[in-house]
């Protein structure tokens, strides 16, 4: 089992022994329109794993605060008679316990440098409609991409390294053809190839690209959809939210098929 997802099950397994008896070892990895859960029983709807650790795995010291953080919360409900907890709000589930667990280190899941805004159809307008043009991408979504990554500041750089307009990573820069990561024109051209190929892997849906797009398409394939990172799934709303707005601001027709 991938060391990432152990420290998810482990926690999983903490969490279920606050409410439930101590041999207690078995968690279940749900994955349902995308994003991964984890609980205490098959979650209805979903496509499930069970993982079951040794006896000892609780012991391992100190999961809460060396790896980066994100927050979450633990609900109840009842199922067949029986309460079950999940990290899942379902139907009929009542908050059972706020909680903040550690993310992986190193990961490149990041919140974007741009905030939820006005639309800016002004900023380097002619080099998204010519990116658009060339990849099919919908010049839309390139701007909310563009918008939740930089804020467009072609001088931007991140503190994982990722630079330019499009927040591109060296490694991934350089796959896509872009020389110079602070050209707008080359950032914009490569994040657009980029995306296209994002969107033909995940046949068109955005918020699997999106999810990929910001922690990387290794980690979106570890959890089987959205990785449980308040990094990425930040992101990932806010570029929805964001595709949206550029929509109607740009006028756009109903939204064609992604590639």
């Amino acid at each position: 089992m991938p060391i990432p997802m152990l420290r998810a099950v482990v926690l999983a397994v903490l969490l279920y022994l606050l409410c439930a008896p101590a041999q207690a070892r078995t968690v279940y990895r749900c994955v349902q329109k995308g994003t991964v859960s984890l609980a205490t029983a098959p979650e209805p709807g979903s496509t499930c794993k069970a993982m079951t650790l040794a006896d000892d795995a609780v012991q391992t010291p100190n999961l809460w605060g060396n790896l980066g953080v994100f927050s979450g919360t633990l609900y109840e409900r009842e199922q067949d008679g029986v309460l079950v907890y999940s990290t899942r709000n379902l139907p009929g589930s009542r908050p059972y316990l706020r909680f903040t667990v550690a993310t992986p280190p190193g990961e490149p899941a990041h919140e974007g440098l741009g905030r939820v805004g006005r639309p800016q159809l002004d900023r380097h307008a002619r080099q998204f409609r010519a990116a658009a043009r060339s990849t099919g991408v919908d010049d839309a979504w390139l701007r909310a991409v563009a918008h939740a990554e930089s804020a467009f500041d072609e001088t931007a750089v991140s503190p994982k390294g990722a630079q330019g307009v499009m927040q591109l990573m060296p490694e991934t820069a350089a796959a896509y053809g872009v020389t110079d990561p602070l050209s707008p024109a080359q950032s914009i051209a490569g994040g657009a190839r980029y995306m296209k190929a994002l969107l033909q892997r995940y046949n068109g849906d955005r918020t699997l690209a999106a999810a990929a797009y910001n922690a990387g398409t290794g980690v979106v394939s570890r959890y089987g959809g959205v990785p449980p990172y308040a990094e990425t799934r930040h992101y990932v709303d806010k570029v929805l939210a964001l595709y949206s707005k550029y929509r109607q601001a740009l006028g756009t027709a109903p939204e064609r098929p992604a590639l």
